[in-house]
């Protein structure tokens, strides 16, 4: 068997029909369009037309915003945290920075920070320190004799 005599299984591939190639093609002259009107020329915007009423995508109110601006947190659940600590991917007794955390495989990347939320239970005692972090996991954090520092880092910027 060789490169050059590869080839498909019979009826595997069907050739593109080509529209408006003459008469012995079957689909020459209106090209499968049919006859006259709107429809069998190009540029057709009737779509979204209906016939004068107000179309239904403006008559339906626009709501929400999303700014430009807005900051991605890459989140990390407590649960998850001590999930992998049990499991030594996270060395609990050494401060765990934004760059441990990537390290480990628990976020895949930064993002403009690192968020810490309350989801689940954290046992071990740590040290964290994250761009950011609800109150119920700071709280999660200290009731384990743990520590959390927020930082401003210039990720954040």
């Amino acid at each position: 068997m060789k490169l050059n005599q590869l080839s498909d299984n019979p009826g595997a591939t069907k050739a593109r029909k080509r529209v408006g190639r003459g008469p012995g093609s079957g689909t020459g002259k209106m090209g499968g369009r049919g006859i006259k009107g709107q429809k069998s020329r190009s540029g057709v915007s009737i779509g979204g037309y209906e016939g004068g009423q107000m179309p239904l995508y403006q008559r339906l109110p626009k709501r929400g915003f999303n700014s430009r601006n807005r900051k991605s947190f890459a989140i990390v659940n407590l649960g998850l945290l001590q999930k992998f600590i049990d499991e030594k991917k996270i060395d609990a007794s050494a401060p765990i920075t934004e760059e441990a955390l990537l390290a480990s495989g628990l976020i895949r990347r930064v993002l403009d920070g690192v968020r810490l939320l309350a989801k689940g239970e954290i046992t071990s005692k740590v040290e964290l320190s994250v761009t950011g972090a609800s109150k119920g996991a700071i709280e999660a954090v200290e009731k384990a004799g743990g520590k959390v520092t927020v930082t401003t880092a210039a990720a954040a910027e």
